[in-house]
């Protein structure tokens, strides 16, 4: 595995875990969402956060298919779905560094762009 793919990895793990205390109903709602929801998310905001984690999973299955280290006969699959998770995290990044959430923005900015950066890596790598 190359280094970036074990950062991106890394990061969806940290990611993962955080939107399961979301889920679980850790207060740490300044960190997500604009700050909207301060303390405990409501509990259409729990599901989502546990929706964020299939969404981690499945880019993280991207990634180790892209860089070639699981499911090799889904390359053409991987080739394709990086671009996806380049895209979400060119979003995720603009999102996260304009947010009204201080808190938001000064975490979940800079590894919003780290993981954009490992995954451009990923994409572009042969």
């Amino acid at each position: 595995m190359t280094l970036p793919v074990v950062v991106f990895l890394a990061f969806v793990v940290i990611g993962t875990l955080f939107q399961l205390a979301l889920a679980l109903g850790a207060p740490l709602g300044d960190y997500t969402l604009g700050g909207k929801y301060p303390g405990k998310l409501p509990p259409k905001m729990r599901v989502a956060a546990l929706v964020q984690i299939l969404v981690l999973f499945v880019f993280a299955l991207i990634v180790l298919v892209r860089s070639g280290t699981a499911l090799p006969n889904l390359q053409a699959f991987g080739r394709v779905g990086i671009w996806f998770v380049v895209g979400f995290f060119v979003l995720g990044s603009i999102a996260n560094l304009s947010t009204p959430s201080k808190r938001e923005r000064l975490l979940w900015g800079p590894t919003n762009v780290l993981m954009l950066g490992m995954s451009i890596l990923i994409a572009v790598s042969a």
